[in-house]
């Protein structure tokens, strides 16, 4: 049996994942679907959006990087992106107190540049990899009727 390769599963076989398990609350607007990044649940006189992506690649800015990625998912709903979620995993045996200090001091100044509030996470020195991984989570609101949608972009 042929591994996977690295990067995205296959749209087809994700879907097919998917498919399994469909989303049962009424309240969510837009749920798991290939080719909708981040989802929308129905707050009442509001939409909640919702989008989670890792920087998986090595990079002095990657703190930087999770903010810019997960906004987008946000912006792209015509949302304003408020709130983000932090995981942060270090590799064992090459971390310092300083690169932790300073992937922080990237990700809060990240966060002000785009006025979204750090509002939690996770942090850890792991074992099984070899680069900083952020996991990052971001929230962001919009009025129900300046809500974009997939089928609606231009």
């Amino acid at each position: 049996m042929p591994f996977l390769p690295v990067g995205k599963l296959r749209a087809a076989t994700l879907q097919a994942l998917l498919d399994q398990h469909p989303v049962k609350d009424p309240r969510v607007v837009v749920g798991p679907r290939v080719g909708e990044d981040a989802a929308v649940i129905d707050i009442g006189d509001r939409y909640l959006i919702a989008t989670a992506d890792p920087i998986t690649f090595a990079t002095t800015d990657i703190a930087w990087y999770a903010l810019q990625v997960n906004a987008n998912d946000i912006a792209v709903r015509g949302a304003r992106p408020r709130w983000f979620l932090a995981t942060v995993l270090f590799p064992e045996g090459r971390t310092t107190d300083e690169e932790v200090a300073t992937l922080f001091a990237r990700l809060h100044e990240a966060c002000e540049e785009i006025e979204v509030a750090l509002v939690g996470g996770h942090t850890e020195v792991t074992y099984g990899i070899e680069r900083p991984i952020v996991a990052g989570t971001m929230f962001g609101e919009v009025a129900k009727d300046k809500l974009v949608t997939t089928a609606g972009a231009r």
